[in-house]
């Protein structure tokens, strides 16, 4: 019939238009919906629950492992995001680009970098102020000779900043983030253990490391030497641009580190996505869980000591199956793990569900409600919160995660540090 092809037409146009004012109004609908609150503090029967989480631990000895930093450039910080996600001519990452920035309170481009400080540390004030935070740096992704490239980096936060973060307050030390492609990645480590760094932060996926190259060697030995931990990522990377190395997050890679004698702390335990199984021969390898590749490297007798991993992330929507489950059974690696928030992700509400972890039975009813209360008025506290409250059933008896494994000040420890304070 003649007038079919009108009406398939029209019915395009109609189906044109209709995701065209959908993706308009997501441009503009969702970042406005995910503006926050003002953090706030707690009362009633909502702050005495979150004093029960603190009960038998030492607020001082609680540092919140992995913090992120992040910003624009404002206030000469050197901060940077890659122009591409800001762009128009990418609408999807834009997207995200506004989500984010509408919920981390970032209100303009001039007050972005002292915005996002100032309502990580109002929420630290009254999560713990007795604790520290581990602030990380982001270097640039630095190709295999040295040079920076810019075009696949997808943000950078100079450790110059984040060790200023540090100097100027008594509850953050700095963690900085050195690519060892660079011809003088060796010297900036000695600067930034001399300037205070506590740790050193790596993102393989987003900034195109390979753990495993012979490239990195001469950055272990000394990184072994200073005794600062390395935390780098394992599995597959979501929340930064990653696609062009992907592969770089298998744990597997890092053995290279620890027979270098790193101290490696393997960030969210490698809890999400699969990676290859090297320690197969060439021609029948084949994809794993990264999660179990991990677990691998952590019941290595040889890696007693010297490898950790923190728990950041894994109440995520995509990280709470399995692996979450074993980690919180698993009370034999309780004492070589250290939790971290991952902020900011903690704020990207979407992103965590109280109610997706009752259902998985983590939390009970009243678990729940408190933890929603909680993640309304300052989700760094509940990052802390909902971990402290996790539970899984199993054997006849309760697991949870140990006290332990919130107090986490000794992984930054380093011998010349106990030697300073012994002689002071």
């Amino acid at each position: 019939m003649r007038w079919m092809p009108l009406l398939n037409r029209r019915r395009a146009l109609f189906l044109l238009g209709a995701g065209g004012l959908g993706l308009v109004g997501a441009r503009f609908g969702l970042p406005w919906l995910m503006r926050p609150g003002p953090v706030r503090p707690l009362g009633g029967e909502t702050l005495a629950f979150v004093e029960r989480c603190f009960e038998g631990l030492d607020r001082r000895q609680i540092w919140d492992t992995h913090v992120h930093v992040i910003g624009l450039g404002g206030g000469g910080t050197g901060c940077w995001i890659n122009p591409a996600a800001q762009s128009h001519l990418h609408p999807i990452r834009r997207l995200q680009y506004d989500v984010y920035r509408s919920a981390l309170g970032m209100q303009s481009d001039e007050t972005a970098d002292a915005d996002y400080v100032e309502r990580l540390f109002a929420m630290h004030r009254l999560a713990n102020p007795d604790g520290m935070l581990v602030l990380m740096g982001f270097d640039m992704v630095v190709d295999p000779d040295g040079r920076e490239n810019r075009a696949l980096s997808p943000f950078y936060t100079p450790n110059d900043y984040v060790l200023r973060l540090a100097r100027e307050r008594d509850d953050a030390v700095a963690c900085v983030s050195i690519h060892p492609y660079r011809a003088d990645a060796v010297e900036r480590l000695d600067a930034a253990v001399e300037a205070g760094a506590r740790a050193v932060k790596w993102l393989p996926n987003s900034q195109g490391i390979d753990p495993g190259s012979a490239a990195c060697e001469p950055f272990y030995r000394r990184l072994a030497e200073t005794e600062l931990p390395l935390i780098s990522h394992g599995g597959r990377e979501y929340a930064a641009t990653a696609a062009h190395a992907q592969e770089y997050g298998n744990p597997l890679l890092l053995r290279r580190a620890l027979d270098a004698g790193v101290k490696v702390v393997v960030a969210h335990c490698a809890g999400f996505g699969r990676s290859q199984d090297l320690d197969l021969p060439a021609g029948q390898r084949r994809d794993r869980p990264s999660f179990e590749l991990f677990l691998r490297l952590m019941n290595d007798a040889r890696y007693d000591g010297m490898l950790f991993g923190d728990i950041s992330a894994v109440t995520a929507l995509n990280r709470s199956g399995r692996a979450l489950r074993q980690l919180i059974r698993a009370r034999e690696l309780h004492p070589r793990l250290v939790n971290g928030s991952d902020y900011p992700m903690p704020a990207l509400g979407f992103l965590f569900s109280p109610a997706k972890l009752q259902y998985e039975g983590y939390l009970d009813d009243e678990e729940r409600r408190v933890c929603s209360r909680v993640q309304d008025a300052n989700p760094l506290l509940f990052d802390f919160v909902v971990k402290r409250s996790l539970k899984v059933t199993a054997d006849g008896r309760v697991h949870r995660f140990a006290p332990g494994v919130f107090q986490t000040s000794w992984l930054f420890r380093r011998t010349a540090d106990s030697r300073s304070e012994a002689t002071a």
